[in-house]
């Protein structure tokens, strides 16, 4: 039987055709490659022991079903309240909860469990995001041997902030479990390879795998991207009518889910003085989609509140009858709605203060007209400036120098432009989606699986290393004789 290709996300597309970079990404893949996508159910309900058949044409969906205590602690708890703000540099954020990783490692164990009764001996298995780090040692404490691939679509954490986990040592030795740990960026490479180095457990090799007590894996860099023709058909499709008629002489854009790692506030306050200091040049709007995310998190509630309050603020200062400066969009809009817009910029303010890529920049140069694009202005913080080096990088803290790349790139002659989106384009071109879920699974089918601790000898392994009693019975009976 030929290797199928099983992946498992946060989330699985409920439609024919779906949107969003990943989903678009890992859609395309399980459509050429064929297998299963696995994924949470949308409905929270009671615990299910098997996955659950969501339909699908062209490969399988399964989902695991989460119960409301676990998405307070796997999802909103650990994942979202731990390791997104460690992994963002914003360890005063996190919420340390014992209920917290109790719930992160008991949802992962129960996928795993349920995993194991769909795979194949053959399968190529894809793991993606923070939600699943211990998922590849759960699996081998089964017996799985199969490749494990592991791609993390944030920025890796900083060796000094993975010290705020409740188990750091746990870290390094869940990703040791996979055999290909694929990272956005060489700056996350470089994080992750410091972490193994500082590890006693941890010993480098000649080919820069790391062996890991029985583990071997490989850490690579892997740029993720859009699929950039039809995200350029989509923008060329739904042209927005043009600018003076809605937003004065020119608008700038932001898109981004409303996250305090997105540097919102930061970007308002540097458009406000752009509107104080240039005062002479061209009277633009900024237009701001930033549709809700999980608004039940304290710090998300905080950030949707000082924005409407600085929007509101710059727009009493400056507005006119038939005019407002900042246009603060706070829902979901459509997607050929957003890439018509971001075709209608005349610039993109794409400043986060930590992303592990940011698409957004890709689909903004994807999107526009070669022979009059407009200018993307990037954060230095962006998993794209590593490559995309011809956009205006910028330090979004720094608001006097974001103030002055939105009017150099609202004045910037036709030549510099052109000149600039050629260079972007290219690197979006070189990343684009096909090429990056090709060239994973391609390093992943040439890993050659390690001499793998499984099954019950793991999990006395995991014991031993973690000083604790040996228990025969929570671990099926095996003595030490057996390992």
């Amino acid at each position: 039987m030929p290797a199928r290709l099983i992946v498992v996300s946060n989330r699985i597309p409920s439609e024919a055709t779906p949107s969003g970079g990943l989903v678009v990404a890992l859609h395309e893949a399980l459509r050429e490659k064929g297998g299963i996508w696995i994924g949470a159910h949308p409905e929270v309900g009671s615990e299910e022991p098997a996955l659950i058949d969501m339909g699908g044409t062209q490969y399988d969906k399964l989902a695991f079903r989460l119960t409301e205590e676990d998405r307070e602690a796997y999802y909103l708890g650990f994942a979202n309240s731990v390791l997104w703000p460690i992994a963002h540099h914003r360890t005063d954020l996190v919420e340390i909860n014992r209920s917290f990783d109790e719930g992160y490692l008991r949802v992962n164990r129960r996928i795993a469990q349920q995993m194991a009764e769909v795979i194949s001996p053959e399968d190529h298995i894809w793991i993606h995001d923070y939600h699943f780090f211990p998922l590849a040692e759960e699996l081998r404490s089964l017996g799985v041997t199969n490749r494990i691939g592991f791609f993390l679509h944030i920025p890796f954490p900083n060796i000094t902030d993975l010290d705020v986990l409740p188990d750091p040592p746990a870290f390094a030795r869940w990703l040791a479990h996979y055999d290909l740990v694929g990272l956005q960026t060489r700056a996350d490479v470089a994080r992750c390879l410091e972490m193994f180095r500082a590890d006693p457990r941890a010993e480098m090799l000649p080919d820069g795998a790391i062996k890991f007590g029985a583990q071997e894996v490989s850490v690579r860099s892997f740029p993720i991207g859009i699929s950039a023709e039809s995200f350029a058909r989509a923008a060329q499709d739904c042209a927005p009518p043009p600018a003076h008629e809605l937003f004065g002489d020119a608008y700038v854009i932001g898109v981004d889910r409303l996250d305090y790692s997105k540097g919102l506030p930061q970007r308002f306050r540097a458009f406000e003085r752009y509107l104080e200091s240039y005062d002479t040049g061209p009277r633009a709007s900024l237009v701001q989609i930033a549709p809700p995310s999980r608004e039940s998190v304290r710090a998300y509630q905080e950030i949707t509140a000082d924005l409407q309050q600085i929007a509101g603020q710059v727009n009493g200062r400056f507005g006119e009858v038939h005019w407002a400066p900042i246009r603060f969009l706070h829902r979901p809009v459509p997607r050929d709605e957003i890439a018509g817009l971001l075709r209608g910029a005349r610039a993109a303010l794409v400043t986060p203060l930590a992303d592990g890529m940011n698409l957004v920049a890709k689909e903004y140069v994807a999107a526009q007209d070669p022979e009059d694009p407009g200018v993307l202005v990037l954060s230095r913080f962006a998993g794209a400036a590593e490559d995309m080096t011809e956009a205006l990088l910028v330090n979004p803290h720094d608001v006097d120098e974001t103030a002055a790349a939105i009017r150099r790139a609202l004045t910037m002659p036709l030549e510099e432009r052109q000149a600039r989106h050629t260079a972007c384009l290219k690197v979006v071109e070189a990343t684009d989606t096909r090429i990056w879920a090709r060239s994973f699974l391609n390093r992943l089918a040439a890993c050659t699986p390690a001499l793998r601790i499984t099954g019950r000898a793991a999990e006395w392994l995991r014991d031993e290393e973690e000083g604790r009693e040996f228990d025969p019975g929570a671990h099926r009976s095996i003595s030490k004789e057996e390992v």
